[in-house]
């Protein structure tokens, strides 16, 4: 079992299969939850409002950018061996990954976020400026069915916020161009 805390607890077991999000510092600066709210709930909520991206930073949405995550991404399964990768997208203001960890997420976390950040704002020309928000979402998947649920929600991400028409024109994703895992690859949990 592994536990980290930020402002949030974080506890998963060995083996897990998460669901991950994580966005652009800023880019939920006017966003407030209610106390009635469920954290599912709080959570579509947000993304909803990230999807439609009128507020606070969408470097992503530049091609070099996205480029630079979804290259770190796939570099972090198969070079670094951090994960086994599932469905992922890269979205104009924030990142959804479905991922098996392999090392502590902490450390794939530090990485992934580190490195992306480091190239994106050397090719925006921004020193000194955080680029991620410091918390990342992450959800445990329970189940194959639940996995299914999530794989689509992912995929379906650039559809739903109006940026394609079919989830394989979306270029930085899992669903673009045959890079979409098997089914067989789905079913782990």
């Amino acid at each position: 079992m592994s536990y980290h805390e930020r402002h949030l607890p974080h506890c998963y077991p060995s083996g897990a299969t998460l669901f991950l999000t994580w966005r652009l510092f800023g880019s939920l600066a006017n966003y407030v939850t209610t106390a009635s709210q469920t954290a599912g709930q709080a959570f579509a909520q947000a993304d909803r409002i990230l999807d439609q991206a009128t507020e606070g930073p969408t470097w992503l949405n530049e091609p070099r950018i996205a480029a630079v995550v979804a290259d770190a991404l796939k570099q972090g399964e198969k070079e670094r061996k951090l994960y086994e990768l599932g469905a992922w997208v890269v979205m104009p203001n924030h990142v959804h990954v479905v991922m098996t960890p392999i090392r502590p997420l902490p450390v794939i976390m530090r990485w992934i976020k580190g490195s992306t950040a480091r190239s994106a704002n050397l090719l925006l020309g921004r020193t000194g400026k955080p680029f991620w928000q410091y918390e990342t979402y992450d959800h445990i998947v329970r189940n194959s069915e639940e996995l299914n649920r999530i794989v689509r929600y992912i995929e379906r991400n650039p559809v739903r916020a109006g940026f394609v028409r079919s989830i394989e024109d979306w270029p930085c994703s899992s669903a673009y161009a045959g890079q979409r895992p098997t089914p067989q690859d789905r079913q782990k949990p």
